[in-house]
Protein backbone atom coordinates (compact mmCIF):
# COMPACT_ATOMS: atom_id res chain seq x y z
CA UNK A 1 0.00 0.00 0.00
CA UNK A 2 1.24 3.49 -0.85
CA UNK A 3 0.23 6.82 0.64
CA UNK A 4 1.11 10.08 -1.08
CA UNK A 5 1.11 13.27 0.96
CA UNK A 6 1.31 16.69 -0.68
CA UNK A 7 2.44 19.60 1.46
CA UNK A 8 2.04 23.20 0.43
CA UNK A 9 2.91 26.57 1.90
CA UNK A 10 5.18 29.52 1.51
CA UNK A 11 8.94 29.66 1.94
CA UNK A 12 9.78 30.19 5.60
CA UNK A 13 6.85 28.13 6.93
CA UNK A 14 8.95 24.99 7.25
CA UNK A 15 7.22 22.87 4.59
CA UNK A 16 10.49 21.28 3.40
CA UNK A 17 11.54 20.54 6.99
CA UNK A 18 8.15 19.04 7.87
CA UNK A 19 8.29 16.84 4.75
CA UNK A 20 11.80 15.67 5.56
CA UNK A 21 10.79 14.91 9.14
CA UNK A 22 7.81 12.83 7.98
CA UNK A 23 9.99 10.96 5.48
CA UNK A 24 12.73 10.23 8.03
CA UNK A 25 10.23 9.11 10.69
CA UNK A 26 8.61 6.74 8.18
CA UNK A 27 12.02 5.25 7.32
CA UNK A 28 12.63 4.81 11.04
CA UNK A 29 9.41 2.78 11.14
CA UNK A 30 10.54 0.56 8.26
CA UNK A 31 8.55 2.12 5.42
CA UNK A 32 9.81 2.78 1.91
CA UNK A 33 10.01 6.53 1.21
CA UNK A 34 10.29 8.90 -1.71
CA UNK A 35 10.37 12.65 -1.16
CA UNK A 36 10.81 15.62 -3.41
CA UNK A 37 10.39 19.34 -2.90
CA UNK A 38 9.62 22.19 -5.24
CA UNK A 39 10.24 25.75 -4.25
CA UNK A 40 10.70 29.16 -5.82
CA UNK A 41 14.06 30.90 -5.96
CA UNK A 42 13.16 33.06 -2.97
CA UNK A 43 14.24 32.19 0.56
CA UNK A 44 11.02 33.46 2.12
CA UNK A 45 7.58 34.12 0.70
CA UNK A 46 7.70 32.08 -2.51
CA UNK A 47 5.69 28.94 -3.10
CA UNK A 48 7.06 25.88 -1.30
CA UNK A 49 5.66 22.42 -1.98
CA UNK A 50 6.81 18.95 -1.10
CA UNK A 51 5.51 15.48 -1.84
CA UNK A 52 6.21 12.46 0.32
CA UNK A 53 5.32 8.93 -0.78
CA UNK A 54 5.26 6.26 1.94
CA UNK A 55 4.81 2.57 1.25
CA UNK A 56 4.83 -0.86 2.86
CA UNK A 57 6.74 -2.28 -0.10
CA UNK A 58 8.70 -1.03 -3.12
CA UNK A 59 7.43 2.35 -4.33
CA UNK A 60 6.01 2.16 -7.82
CA UNK A 61 4.91 5.79 -8.21
CA UNK A 62 6.70 7.77 -10.88
CA UNK A 63 8.63 10.91 -9.90
CA UNK A 64 5.58 12.99 -10.82
CA UNK A 65 2.77 11.77 -8.62
CA UNK A 66 -0.63 11.84 -10.36
CA UNK A 67 -2.73 11.53 -7.19
CA UNK A 68 -2.45 12.18 -3.47
CA UNK A 69 -4.20 10.76 -0.45
CA UNK A 70 -3.41 13.53 2.04
CA UNK A 71 -2.64 17.24 1.93
CA UNK A 72 -1.02 19.36 4.63
CA UNK A 73 -1.71 23.00 3.77
CA UNK A 74 -0.03 25.90 5.53
CA UNK A 75 -1.17 28.42 2.90
CA UNK A 76 -4.07 28.45 0.43
CA UNK A 77 -1.96 29.47 -2.58
CA UNK A 78 -0.95 25.89 -3.47
CA UNK A 79 -4.36 24.26 -3.10
CA UNK A 80 -5.85 24.97 -6.56
CA UNK A 81 -3.11 23.02 -8.33
CA UNK A 82 -3.71 20.03 -6.03
CA UNK A 83 -7.46 19.84 -6.71
CA UNK A 84 -7.11 17.43 -9.62
CA UNK A 85 -4.77 15.15 -7.63
CA UNK A 86 -6.70 14.75 -4.38
CA UNK A 87 -8.59 11.47 -4.09
CA UNK A 88 -11.74 10.65 -2.16
CA UNK A 89 -11.15 8.92 1.17
CA UNK A 90 -8.18 11.09 2.05
CA UNK A 91 -7.59 13.98 4.39
CA UNK A 92 -6.77 17.69 4.27
CA UNK A 93 -5.00 19.09 7.34
CA UNK A 94 -4.97 22.86 7.04
CA UNK A 95 -3.79 25.72 9.20
CA UNK A 96 -7.04 27.55 9.90
CA UNK A 97 -5.22 30.89 10.27
CA UNK A 98 -3.74 30.85 6.76
CA UNK A 99 -6.25 28.58 4.99
CA UNK A 100 -9.56 29.83 6.41
CA UNK A 101 -11.80 27.95 3.93
CA UNK A 102 -11.54 24.38 2.79
CA UNK A 103 -11.62 23.70 -0.94
CA UNK A 104 -14.64 21.81 -2.24
CA UNK A 105 -13.05 18.36 -2.48
CA UNK A 106 -15.51 15.45 -2.51
CA UNK A 107 -14.91 12.72 0.04
CA UNK A 108 -11.87 14.38 1.65
CA UNK A 109 -11.97 14.86 5.42
CA UNK A 110 -11.18 18.47 6.34
CA UNK A 111 -9.23 18.99 9.56
CA UNK A 112 -8.93 22.72 10.20
CA UNK A 113 -6.37 23.09 12.98
CA UNK A 114 -5.60 26.42 14.66
CA UNK A 115 -1.90 25.61 14.17
CA UNK A 116 -0.64 29.18 14.45
CA UNK A 117 -2.57 29.77 17.68
CA UNK A 118 -1.48 26.47 19.24
CA UNK A 119 2.17 27.11 18.37
CA UNK A 120 1.96 30.66 19.73
CA UNK A 121 0.46 29.37 22.99
CA UNK A 122 3.62 27.29 23.37
CA UNK A 123 5.78 30.36 22.74
CA UNK A 124 6.76 28.97 19.31
CA UNK A 125 4.97 31.11 16.70
CA UNK A 126 7.10 29.56 13.94
CA UNK A 127 6.10 26.04 14.99
CA UNK A 128 2.73 25.95 13.22
CA UNK A 129 3.99 23.46 10.63
CA UNK A 130 5.10 21.09 13.38
CA UNK A 131 1.69 21.40 15.05
CA UNK A 132 0.01 20.55 11.73
CA UNK A 133 2.34 17.58 11.26
CA UNK A 134 1.38 16.31 14.72
CA UNK A 135 -2.29 16.58 13.72
CA UNK A 136 -1.62 14.72 10.45
CA UNK A 137 0.22 11.92 12.28
CA UNK A 138 -2.48 11.56 14.93
CA UNK A 139 -5.36 11.72 12.45
CA UNK A 140 -3.92 9.19 10.00
CA UNK A 141 -1.31 7.07 11.76
CA UNK A 142 1.05 7.61 8.80
CA UNK A 143 3.82 7.59 11.41
CA UNK A 144 3.75 7.71 15.18
CA UNK A 145 4.15 10.94 17.06
CA UNK A 146 6.98 9.24 18.95
CA UNK A 147 8.91 8.56 15.71
CA UNK A 148 8.54 12.19 14.69
CA UNK A 149 9.90 13.34 18.06
CA UNK A 150 12.79 10.88 17.97
CA UNK A 151 13.72 11.91 14.42
CA UNK A 152 13.86 15.65 15.07
CA UNK A 153 17.50 15.73 16.18
CA UNK A 154 18.63 14.00 12.99
CA UNK A 155 16.62 16.25 10.67
CA UNK A 156 17.31 19.66 12.16
CA UNK A 157 20.55 21.25 10.99
CA UNK A 158 23.22 21.64 13.69
CA UNK A 159 22.52 25.35 14.19
CA UNK A 160 18.84 24.57 14.88
CA UNK A 161 19.23 21.56 17.19
CA UNK A 162 18.63 23.72 20.24
CA UNK A 163 15.00 23.83 19.02
CA UNK A 164 14.43 20.06 19.21
CA UNK A 165 12.41 20.21 22.44
CA UNK A 166 10.30 23.14 21.25
CA UNK A 167 9.52 21.40 17.95
CA UNK A 168 8.70 18.17 19.77
CA UNK A 169 6.30 20.10 22.01
CA UNK A 170 4.58 21.53 18.91
CA UNK A 171 4.19 18.07 17.34
CA UNK A 172 2.82 16.66 20.59
CA UNK A 173 0.42 19.61 20.97
CA UNK A 174 -0.93 18.98 17.47
CA UNK A 175 -1.48 15.30 18.25
CA UNK A 176 -3.21 16.20 21.53
CA UNK A 177 -5.44 18.70 19.69
CA UNK A 178 -6.47 15.96 17.22
CA UNK A 179 -7.39 13.71 20.16
CA UNK A 180 -9.35 16.50 21.85
CA UNK A 181 -11.31 17.09 18.62
CA UNK A 182 -12.06 13.40 18.09
CA UNK A 183 -9.96 13.36 14.91
CA UNK A 184 -7.29 10.94 16.15
CA UNK A 185 -7.35 7.84 13.97
CA UNK A 186 -10.25 9.22 11.90
CA UNK A 187 -8.62 8.52 8.51
CA UNK A 188 -6.38 5.49 8.93
CA UNK A 189 -3.44 5.40 6.52
CA UNK A 190 -2.62 1.72 6.89
CA UNK A 191 -5.04 -1.19 6.98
Amino acid sequence: MERTIAMTGLGGQGIQLVAKLLAEAAMREGRQVMMFGIFMGMIRGGSSDSTVVLADDEIVSPPIVPACWAVLAMHAEGLPKLASKVRSGGVLVRNRATVPRAPDWDGVRDVAVPATDLASELGQPLGAGMVALGVLAATTGLVTVESLGETLATVLPPHRRRHVDANRACIERGARWAEEQGAAGAVAAWS
